[in-house]
């Protein structure tokens, strides 16, 4: 009878301390605001996606640093999708309904994106979406901190047809066969339209993604150019750029004849490729590493130095380039609207995320807009240096508001905002 007595008080005891130690537990997770970190670091696209998820790991640490969010540190979730677009959705829903972030930080392409969309609009979670894109989307859930077309797309086709830019009268609109390319070169091409170019004078092709024989297309592109004077718009995306590029120089296609401005190629991209017989071509982003401002001279020198202490691959060439920036400053955005709301609750982030600023390694202040959900951008155009580097050959003055909604598409008249 004692012994049992003596079980019996030693087990309650046990119980006791278990339950002590599980409170501790989730005593100690409470302290922490969980967000998630959604992209690819495996597959076709992981040469573009894993730079963004160390970025927002640095953001992440930046502000731990300064005391976190709320009294409360950040704690990232990160998963891997792998380049597969359904899996996305399937990551996304284990990160909201499992892991209970209150935030995903992440993808890419838009069809990863759009795969995305139906979960953070069932769970009403929150999206912060880091990559210029095709626009004619708005969503109540998500926070578009790239571009939209007319703060990219429209302007470099502008530039191309400028003197400063060539003078181009035809065009060949090469991109990844998915739905970002596709409805970017829609509506460049009812752009070409309103300035009087003909369907005959535009070329538009379409590759696979990972794609690696640019030899007929390359050579189409030489031949179709002898028509006229001729410029490349180019939405190939991830490591497909890597032989399309090394192609256009083994078919010696040089700038001065062909142009081509890339929409999906920074400098992280070009660190795969010898950039020799690529100087002169072109990028348009709404940030380059190159640009001269204080900010970015103190954002660059954290990026490099992270890359070193955190022994990240290629370290010592470590780069930054434009979605990296967008990364960045949708990360501190959101904590700043956090702190606004006084809650990590996602309608009153929502409201808390209108009109909020940050001083940008671009040197603009981005605002994001009180109702579109998307940054007031600069646009620039960079021109390709020997050393993987750009010269911005042109900018716009101020940041530009996003039209999500395309005024050169039939029916998108009214549709501005949420």
């Amino acid at each position: 009878m004692s012994n049992r007595r003596t079980f019996l008080s030693n087990l309650t005891r046990s119980a006791a301390a278990a339950a002590l130690l599980a409170g501790g537990v989730s005593a100690h997770a409470a302290d922490t605001i969980k967000v998630g970190i959604l992209h690819s670091l495996s597959g076709t696209m992981a040469i573009s996606e894993t730079s963004l998820k160390d970025t927002a790991l640095m953001a992440i640490d930046e502000i731990n640093a300064r005391g976190g969010v709320l009294g409360k540190k950040l704690e990232p979730v990160i998963v891997d999708p792998a380049s597969n677009w359904p899996l996305f959705a399937e990551k996304a829903r284990q990160l909201i309904a499992k892991d209970k972030v209150v935030a995903i930080f992440g993808c890419w392409t838009s069809v990863s994106r759009k795969s995305v969309l139906p979960v953070v609009k069932e769970l009403n979670g929150l999206l912060f979406y880091p990559v210029q894109y095709e626009g004619e989307e708005l969503e109540k859930n998500v926070f578009y901190t790239g571009a939209a077309p007319n703060q990219q797309a429209i302007p470099a086709l502008e530039y191309l047809m400028s003197k400063d830019g060539g003078g181009a009268k035809r065009f060949v609109l090469l991109g990844t066969d998915y739905v970002y390319p596709r409805t970017t070169n829609k509506i460049l091409r009812a752009y070409l339209h309103t300035k009087g170019v003909k369907d005959s004078d535009i070329q538009e092709l379409y590759t696979p993604f990972g794609h690696a024989d640019y030899q007929t297309i390359v050579a189409n592109i030489k031949k179709f150019s002898t028509g006229g004077k001729t410029a490349v718009i180019s939405t190939i995306n991830g490591d497909s750029n890597v032989p399309f590029y090394k192609e256009l120089g083994n078919a010696g296609l040089k700038a001065t004849e062909v142009p081509v401005v890339a929409f999906s190629v920074g400098e992280e991209e070009l660190r795969g490729v010898d950039t020799k017989p690529l100087v002169g071509h072109l990028a348009a982003w709404n940030y380059f590493e190159s640009v001269k401002n204080p900010t970015n001279a103190e954002f660059v020198k954290k990026w490099k130095a992270y890359a070193v202490a955190r022994k990240l691959p290629n370290a010592a060439g470590a780069v930054t380039n434009d979605p990296m920036e967008a990364t960045y400053v949708g990360i501190h955005m959101w904590a700043q609207a956090v702190e606004k709301a006084k809650s990590t609750d996602t309608d009153k982030v929502i409201a808390a995320m209108a009109g909020q600023s940050f001083k940008a390694p671009s040197g603009y202040t981005l605002v994001m807009d009180k109702t579109n959900h998307h940054l007031h951008k600069p646009v620039m155009i960079g021109e390709i240096k020997g050393d993987g580097q750009f010269t911005v050959v042109w900018k716009s003055k101020e940041p530009i508001r996003a039209q999500p909604w395309s005024p050169y598409i039939k029916g998108n008249e009214g549709k501005q905002s949420l």
